[in-house]
């Protein structure tokens, strides 16, 4: 038997060879549990050195909540002519920034953990995965500050929150694939990831976080309504308006319908 039959039959591969999709989703797998651990080892370092430790996990939704809502709802008006604009506020800023997280994550994940990846052979894929099941951990305490300010504000449970569940997890993994994305950019252009804070500021400002659309774009072109209706950040925010906020949406079919017909 030759070295290389040898190696063959012992499961060995050339060194550089990629897997293919299959082998490589099985590796994944295979290391499920250190993404877990890898994922909740960064969430619990990100507050580690503050004082208040951990309650900055609710502060800091809150705290942005409050400045975009003096900025943009009391100083530049935004509020006038949407219903229950708090909620509606609060809402687009979570389910955005699990987006913008993640992409920011994405961008940093390999050159932010270069000696774990000179250290240790895994596939390189599971540091996105890992730092997008972190900003989900992230988002579960949001939504939890968000129960909160929608019980405050006069919104009573019912079923149709659940809605928020499926559209959340189209998110997670949109979330997933665009920082997969970005960490294979992000390794070959260091500079992207000076230049991402600015895109995603002005994908911020295009995603009806702070403002509704449709009433914004009421005498826009046609053009530029399509474009920020299919802004699929726009889109999942809206789908969880839709799940959580009474006023929003009400009597128009239920955009998860739309979300299953395009899958």
């Amino acid at each position: 038997m030759t070295p290389y039959d040898l190696a063959t039959a012992h499961g060995l591969t050339p060194i550089g060879r990629r897997p293919g999709i299959a082998a490589y989703a099985r590796q994944l797998w295979q290391r499920r549990h250190f993404i877990h651990e890898f994922a909740r080892a960064r969430h619990q370092a990100q507050y580690s050195q503050a004082k208040l430790g951990q309650l900055w996990q609710v502060a800091t939704p809150l705290l942005s909540a409050a400045v975009y809502y003096l900025v943009f709802g009391v100083l530049m008006g935004t509020k006038h002519g949407v219903p229950d604009y708090i909620p509606f506020l609060v809402t687009g800023i979570f389910v955005f920034t699990f987006t913008q997280s993640s992409v920011l994550g994405g961008v940093r994940a390999v050159s932010g953990s270069i000696g774990l990846v000179r250290a240790l052979h895994f596939p390189r894929a599971a540091l996105p995965v890992a730092l997008v099941l972190q900003q989900l951990r992230q988002l579960l305490w949001s939504l939890l500050v968000l129960a909160g300010i929608l019980l405050a504000m006069g919104e009573v449970p019912s079923p149709r929150w659940l809605l928020a569940v499926p559209a959340l997890g189209l998110q997670l993994v949109f979330n997933t694939g665009l920082a997969l994305v970005f960490a294979r950019l992000g390794s070959r252009m260091p500079d992207l990831a000076q230049l991402m804070p600015f895109a995603l500021r002005t994908w911020l400002y295009a995603s009806g976080v702070m403002y509704s659309i449709a009433d914004k774009t009421a005498g826009a072109p046609a053009a530029v309504r399509h474009a920020l209706d299919l802004n699929p950040a726009a889109v999942y925010i809206d789908l969880v308006r839709h799940a959580l906020i009474d006023s929003f949406g009400g009597g128009q079919l239920p955009p998860h319908a739309w979300a299953v017909g395009c899958l």
